[in-house]
């Protein structure tokens, strides 16, 4: 899956792109009814109008976009050290002191990049803001207005993403390729689908038990709200699968879509916006993170050439060791260290989870008390 980054050149290579179709379709139109003749007149059928040609029901998308449009902001990233240029991003109101969630990826060159954020609201006005905090692992950030005036900022409804179901409607808002306000629709077409993305400067990996839908989102969607037939945050639109990198390099979409459960990512906003810094659920166990279809298995030793099982650690102390391979993590099949990752990460600090193991072609069952781990470095 590809980060959700829309660079300027490509913006402007698209609107280009649409003005000259534009021209050379009204030449063409010209000519043929210049070369048409005879009758000239034209004469209509209208349809019979409602109460109010712009009334639309709340429930409704054009009433749901309605709502939640002054709530969804552009974020752009100009410069900075290391950066070819600037990107776009999306983000949302998140709760009543203001504070704006995105993902890690939209604004990951900003911290000590020398770039400048700035958030772009749907009545066109903007406003500087800066990193309350990033969570590298989870691609979430917590953003907030440096002066926002008299500005209201209204959060949007957070749904439960523990609800939801597959099938279930859904509703895309973002900027993608840097066209703000865009809105899309389609469904939850899956749910718990792992997934591995990078950053925006395409490493550093982040890993998720996604919500996937089939409702459009591409470059610059990264970090808006998708949201239920009821207007509620259910996901934070985060990745993409393509069939190719279309366009100057950057993929877009064929209909899988994934964002980050709103349940998760409310949590790691919360921890960002009390101290700055993410917490992570771990096992205290280093894993094959290439092997794929068999579960994650726990390698001898580690890369720097330590255990690969920490001593007195969760791993440890639920009896397991290296060469061990995790079939099942709280119920849920693992066939990757990818996958248990994302897995562990659905969880918190000090939960206790059921884990499924094979130690030489035998199965067998224990309990992991998880640790955890502060700070992405």
């Amino acid at each position: 899956p590809a980060p959700k980054r829309a660079r300027g050149g490509l913006i402007a290579a698209v609107l280009v792109a649409a003005l000259l179709a534009g021209g050379v379709g009204g030449g063409l139109g010209y000519w043929a009814a210049d070369r048409a003749g005879g009758n000239t007149t034209s004469e209509t059928v209208n349809a019979p109008s409602g109460n109010g040609a712009t009334d639309r029901a709340p429930e409704s998308v054009a009433g749901i976009a309605a709502k939640a449009l002054p709530s969804v902001v552009t974020l752009q990233v100009d410069g900075g050290s290391g950066r070819s240029g600037g990107g776009t991003g999306t983000g949302f109101v998140f709760d009543k002191q203001g504070h704006i969630l995105t993902n890690n990826h939209v604004v990951a060159g900003v911290e000590g990049g020398g770039a400048e954020l700035t958030a772009v609201f749907s009545d066109g006005k903007k406003y500087d803001a800066e990193v309350v905090g990033r969570a590298q692992g989870y691609d979430v950030a917590v953003i907030k207005l440096t002066d926002p005036g008299d500005r209201k900022l209204t959060p949007l409804p957070l749904g439960k993403s523990d609800d939801v179901a597959v099938g279930d409607a859904t509703v895309a808002i973002g900027a993608p390729f840097g066209l703000s306000g865009t809105v899309t629709t389609g469904i939850v077409s899956a749910l718990n689908r792992p997934v591995a993305s990078s950053d925006g400067n395409r490493s550093n990996a982040s890993y998720m038990s996604a919500l996937q839908t089939d409702a459009s989102i591409n470059p610059g969607n990264s970090g808006g709200p998708l949201l239920n037939d009821a207007g509620a945050v259910i996901g934070v639109n985060s990745a993409i699968q393509s069939a190719s990198d279309g366009l100057g390099g950057s993929a877009g979409s064929i209909g899988l879509g994934f964002a980050i459960p709103i349940d998760q990512a409310k949590r790691v906003a919360q921890t960002l916006i009390k101290t700055g810094e993410p917490v992570y659920p771990i096992i205290g166990a280093s894993v094959d993170m290439r092997s794929q279809g068999a579960g994650a298995e726990i390698v001898e030793e580690a890369a720097d050439g330590s255990p690969s099982v920490v001593r007195g650690g969760p791993a440890d102390q639920a009896g397991l060791r290296g060469g061990d391979v995790i079939t099942k993590f709280g119920g849920s099949a693992i066939d990757s260290g990818p996958t248990l990752i994302s897995k562990i990460w659905t969880y918190e600090p000090d939960d206790t989870v059921d884990v499924t193991y094979e130690r030489n072609g035998r199965e067998q069952t224990t309990q992991v008390t998880l640790g955890k781990r502060t700070g992405d470095d």
